[in-house]
């Protein structure tokens, strides 16, 4: 068995103290200063919903300390936000930690009851997750990462639980790359520049000339085929779904084990069959 020991672990929902800036964090941030002197922008509240964001990279607890290195938010005002999230119910208190409470649920359940993409995905997804036997998730380009909105698992077949809200980096997922395709290019060659390909697995592609000539390849197909890049025995395939006005909106996959499905299947009856439910998912959103 190939040691993989030397390799980051994956931070979807779990970020060491010592990571400094998650993607959806280092992005409100971004906004934030390029905001300021906006007269009608309220500061307070945008350092509010940044310190909130730091929950996504953690999987249960974090502390005040962590909240500030991952902010660049002075502990003092880290403290008065947390304190008034925890007045206001959102936050609970452990000791010298904080986690999330149910009622942040609230925020994204109105989210998913009232867009109509996930609305429209989530039948479609199962029944191509039944035809499959696979995993299958539809999901968004936001920030720097891909956001699931939906998802249909049979069996869960990846190290980490996967589910609408879930966060992964772009540059090495089939959804990503679709989606990073897809983008003008002044905007991948931002995306690009900001963010460093750290290998995943041993097959992650970390060279930036080799996935931009990847994502070259995947605009002229329309498909993104990614094996073992993010998770050893993992392998998936993407296609876009496009409005009515051909953008790219979201990105589709199927994920499963590399030795219950071969390459040449995923790019043959999987792909067929994934391509029809973006077709489909693409007349429900007209």
């Amino acid at each position: 068995m190939t040691d993989t020991s030397f390799l980051p672990r994956p931070h979807h929902l779990l970020c060491s103290p010592s990571i400094k800036e998650p993607p959806l964090t280092r992005e409100l941030n971004q906004r934030i200063k390029a905001l300021q002197g906006d007269p009608d922008f309220m500061t307070s509240l945008a350092r509010g919903l940044l310190v909130l964001s730091v929950f996504t990279y953690h999987t249960r607890t974090v502390t005040m300390s962590q909240v500030s290195l991952e902010t660049g938010i002075s502990r003092a005002a880290v403290r008065r936000v947390l304190y008034t999230l925890v007045r206001l119910g959102y936050v609970g208190e452990q000791g010298r930690a904080y986690m999330l409470l149910p009622r942040v649920l609230a925020i994204g359940n109105a989210y998913a009851a009232s867009s109509p993409m996930t609305l429209a995905a989530q039948p479609v997804l199962e029944a191509l997750s039944n035809q499959l036997q696979a995993s299958c998730s539809l999901s968004v380009l936001d920030g720097d990462e891909v956001l699931y909105i939906a998802r249909a698992e049979t069996v869960r077949i990846t190290s980490i639980c996967l589910k609408p809200g879930s966060r992964l980096p772009a540059y090495c997922t089939s959804m990503g790359r679709m989606l990073l395709a897809g983008l003008p290019q002044h905007t991948l060659e931002a995306y690009l520049n900001r963010t460093l390909l750290r290998p995943r697995t041993e097959h992650t592609i970390t060279q930036r000339s080799e996935l931009v000539k990847r994502l070259l390849h995947i605009s002229r197909e329309g498909t993104a085929v990614v094996d073992q890049e993010w998770e050893i025995g993992l392998r998936s395939i993407a296609v876009p779904v496009h409005n009515r006005r051909g953008e790219i909106v979201a990105a589709l996959n199927a994920s499963t084990q590399v030795e219950r499905v071969s390459l040449q299947c995923l790019q043959g009856p999987v792909l067929t069959a994934l391509r029809d439910a973006a077709k489909h998912l693409s007349t429900l959103l007209e």
